[in-house]
């Protein structure tokens, strides 16, 4: 693991078993941010050869002895960009399907909106990333639960694409939900509570390069089952207060 720092922006990657399309990735990141960001890539108890392409393209890798999931895999991202001191880290997910040129339009809507967590949200007008049938009345609903929780307008909610400043990085690095759809649909309710400014900016998105998605409608409706039950979770969480944060009362951006 390195411990330089070169830059004020962390590309956080989280792979478990992406040995097929973590190498196109991290070409990508370093041909299109390697000027302005670094990158580190979680292992998340890889059982493939993940950790080891990521090494032999030049990334720092943090390895983790066994799978904690996607949650587990970005607080370990997150207590790393803090202990380095970064300004900014970013989420994007080894499967391909994040562009990492989006990542500029992201920081950019971060700095002029005061905003201490940006969601890339595929279903805001850009792109044609599209999700049809139970699933996507499924994330319909938790849009609109969510917008209402939040104090946004949120289109999508379950996005992985997600930019932090140091208040939320402060805050996620201590309490991530690790849980099924806990990186989504529950931070989103922690980072509200703890008084983080949520905003969402359209991105385009990418089908994935790796893994196999599911779209049938017992799937889906599991889906629906399980985020309603992180949402409950999360609801019932107490308030914490993140370091120099907006109280929520005083944050009343208006709509995106």
């Amino acid at each position: 693991m390195s411990a330089e720092r070169r830059h004020d922006l962390l590309v956080i990657i989280p792979a478990w078993n992406e040995e097929v399309a973590l190498p196109g990735v991290i070409a990508e990141v370093l041909a299109t941010l390697g000027g302005t960001a670094d990158a580190v890539v979680v292992s998340d108890g890889s059982t493939d050869r993940t950790a080891a392409l990521a090494r032999d393209a030049g990334v720092t890798v943090l390895d983790l002895p066994i799978n904690l999931g996607v949650g587990g895999a970005m607080r370990a991202g997150f207590v790393y960009a803090v202990r380095y001191g970064y300004s900014y880290a970013v989420q994007l997910d080894a499967d391909g399907q994040h562009d990492p040129s989006e990542v500029p339009v992201m920081l950019e809507c971060a700095r002029a909106t005061g905003a201490d967590l940006v969601i890339g949200a595929r279903f805001a007008g850009k792109g044609d990333y599209s999700v049809r049938g139970p699933r996507h009345w499924a994330m319909r609903v938790l849009s609109v639960i969510l917008s209402r929780v939040s104090g946004t307008r949120l289109t999508d909610t379950t996005s992985g694409f997600k930019l932090y400043n140091r208040r939320a990085l402060a805050v996620f690095s201590q309490d991530y939900p690790a849980e099924y759809l806990g990186d989504t649909i529950e931070a989103l309710v922690v980072a509200k509570r703890s008084g983080l400014r949520v905003r969402q900016v359209a991105v385009r998105m990418r089908p994935r390069a790796g893994g196999e998605p599911s779209h049938n409608p017992l799937k889906a409706a599991r889906f629906l089952l399980r985020a309603f039950l992180a949402l409950g979770i999360a609801l019932s969480r107490p308030n914490r207060a993140a370091p120099g944060a907006v109280p929520p009362s005083e944050d009343q951006e208006g709509r995106r």
